[in-house]
């Protein structure tokens, strides 16, 4: 009998001690990270941290449940993969990526767990986390969390469902422009880029560069983070609005060291800071 969600995030603890950690920072997409978040919630003592792309914190409804058996009964098990990963741009746009995928699927998995392993995934048990609201005591994670998704995702109700189940003053939820299902294969440098400042955040790395791109990341005061650049430079203290009202003026730059070729190179701490 293949294990249920539950039944592999309690062989998690086992693992840890074969390998002699007593602490990790997981990190896992779609699956893996909702074994991971029920791991956490049940040993919050051996999870330091979460990088949880695409996770989805609830049980299947009797909609999803409808359409998953329509969907087996028409589709084959390489095509209800891809769809279940990929968003409908990347499965009509991005056909190398489709047929890799597929190929993969056929070549490399075993086709009979991979059987069971989608059916217990559609089989499993809501989270039953909820918010944290002060003089209270309720179920959710205790560890900081970076929620990541792409803005075309499938999986996008589902993660922002899940960040608002979590204590906003430990969660970060950053949500990729121009990114799919899958942000680790599409934008790999992005993801990377977040995930150290992520940790560097928790303390375990020091303080690094801060790049354009995270400057507008974790500038926002939104919990929802596009890492698209017009869009979340909109949202900084970078807006034309801010420099107007600063000593940085066109006038001022062309005569300081300070100009926008010096401001890209200029060394800054960054912290994650998260949302509230």
């Amino acid at each position: 009998m293949y294990p249920s969600m539950d039944q592999l995030a309690e062989m998690l603890p086992g693992i840890l001690k074969q390998f002699g950690l007593k602490s990790v920072i997981g990190l896992g997409t779609g699956a893996i990270a909702y074994i991971l978040t029920r791991f956490a919630l049940n040993h919050p003592d051996m999870v330091e941290g979460l990088v949880l792309i695409n996770v989805n914190p609830c049980a299947e409804g009797w909609m999803d449940w409808a359409a998953t058996k329509i969907s087996g009964w028409t589709h084959t098990l390489p095509d209800m993969v891809i769809f279940h990963l990929l968003g409908k741009d990347e499965i009509h746009n991005n056909q190398d990526l489709i047929h890799a995928y597929r190929q993969h699927v056929v070549n490399d998995m075993n086709q009979a767990n991979l059987h069971l392993f989608i059916n217990d995934y559609n089989s499993q048990r809501d989270l039953d986390m909820e918010q944290p609201v002060p003089e209270t005591t309720v179920v959710t994670l205790q560890c900081p969390a970076l929620l990541v998704v792409g803005d075309s995702s499938t999986a996008v109700d589902a993660v922002v469902e899940c960040n608002a189940k979590l204590d906003p003053t430990k969660n970060t939820l950053l949500k990729m422009a121009d990114c799919g299902g899958l942000s680790q294969v599409s934008q790999p440098a992005r993801l990377a880029e977040a995930f150290k400042y992520f940790v560097q955040g928790m303390g375990y790395m020091p303080p690094a560069r801060m790049t354009r791109l995270m400057r507008s990341c974790m500038a926002s005061g939104s919990s929802v983070t596009s890492t698209d650049g017009t869009r979340s430079r909109s949202h900084t203290g970078e807006g034309t609005r801010s420099r107007s009202h600063t000593g940085e003026g066109a006038r001022s730059r062309s005569h300081t060291a300070d100009g926008s070729r010096n401001r890209s190179h200029t060394d800054t701490r960054i912290e994650l800071t998260p949302n509230s």
